[in-house]
Formats: structure tokens, C-alpha cells, sequence
């Protein structure tokens, strides 16, 4: 991406802790897939942006382009999802959904549909009962939007072709099943 200042929505994915007071965010994006933008100062316990880059949040930044990564100069929060924030298990199935996008989808590479499949099952993740059916058939959407599973093919065992199309085990999938059995 060469464009120097850019604006978005976005859901964070995830974030990694980067030298003192930083954080690497990772987000998945409506306009650009998805991107690692650096967060200056968000672990300082003053931090306006603290609160709104939490994990499945879902955002409108604006971010910079400097020499390395991308600095986010503004953050406004959209929705925190919070009714699935109060549930352990909705939490859990979330935080699976975050994992399961951030292993399969490569930086920079743009995917509407995966953006909006990803809106659509953390909706349907506030009121979702069936929660390892709404997990499975998130796993089925993903891959097939992303050509890894051909459309209209029963899939038996979602975990195991996830874990074939990484090459690795998901971390969230033992936590998801033992909260969900």
C-alpha cells in the first residue's frame, strides 16, 4: 500500500505489544484487508485510543504511512460488541472467529466479502444460541469465500480443515470446544 494517509472501518484482530508504551494493532479492513498499524503511546494508562482497540472491536481509524508501519492517527469506536463481552462463551467463540481471520488471510490483501461474513456471524453471535454451529458454519463461510473449500461441499470436520489450510493448530479451538461441550 503506497497511499500515504488513509481512512477506514475495520475490525481488530488482534494486538501484540511493541517496545514500552506501543502496540502493534492488526486489523481487518473494509477498504484495504488486512494491515498492522502501530499504535504510539496506547499502552500509556492515559491513552484516549486505549479503550477503543480492543480485540473484535469494530473501528473507524485514520492511519499515516511512514518508512516502516502505519501510524494510527485517529480511532472512533463503532461498536464494542459488548453483550458478547458479557458472556464467556460468546467471548471465547469471538475470539476464535479473530484467530481463525488473522491465520487465514495474508497483509494487504482486500476481502469484502470476508469483512462482511465476519460482521454478519459476530451479529449473529449476540444472539446466537447454537453457538458450535454458528463456529462451524463461520469456519465453511471463510474458507469458501476464500477458495480454500469448494462451495456447496459438506464440510464433516470444520477444526481439521481449517488446521490443513494453515498448516497449525488454532490455540483458540481447544478453549472453544471444552467452553462449548
Amino acid at each position: 500500500m503506497r497511499v500515504k494517509y488513509y481512512s477506514s472501518e475495520g475490525i481488530v484482530l488482534a494486538k501484540k505489544n511493541y517496545s514500552e508504551a506501543d502496540r502493534i494493532i492488526i486489523l481487518l479492513t473494509r477498504n484495504w484487508g488486512k494491515l498492522h498499524i502501530l499504535a504510539k503511546g496506547v499502552r500509556k494508562p492515559i491513552s484516549k485510543k486505549r479503550g477503543s482497540l480492543e480485540i473484535f472491536s469494530r473501528i473507524r481509524f485514520s492511519a499515516s504511512q511512514t518508512k516502516g508501519l502505519a501510524l494510527i492517527t485517529e480511532v472512533e469506536i463503532i461498536d464494542s460488541f459488548n453483550s458478547i463481552r458479557a458472556n464467556l462463551k460468546k467471548v471465547a467463540v469471538a475470539y476464535f472467529f479473530m484467530e481463525v481471520l488473522g491465520r487465514v488471510l495474508h497483509e494487504g490483501e482486500r476481502h469484502n466479502d470476508v469483512y462482511e461474513i465476519t460482521l454478519s456471524y459476530i451479529d449473529k453471535l449476540r444472539c446466537g444460541v447454537k453457538l458450535g454451529k454458528l463456529r462451524a458454519d463461520f469456519i465453511y463461510k471463510v474458507l469458501v469465500s476464500l477458495g480454500f473449500w469448494p462451495k456447496g461441499k459438506e464440510m464433516n470436520n470444520p477444526d481439521l480443515v481449517l488446521e490443513e489450510v494453515i498448516e497449525r493448530k488454532v490455540n483458540s479451538i481447544r478453549v472453544g470446544k471444552r467452553l462449548l461441550s
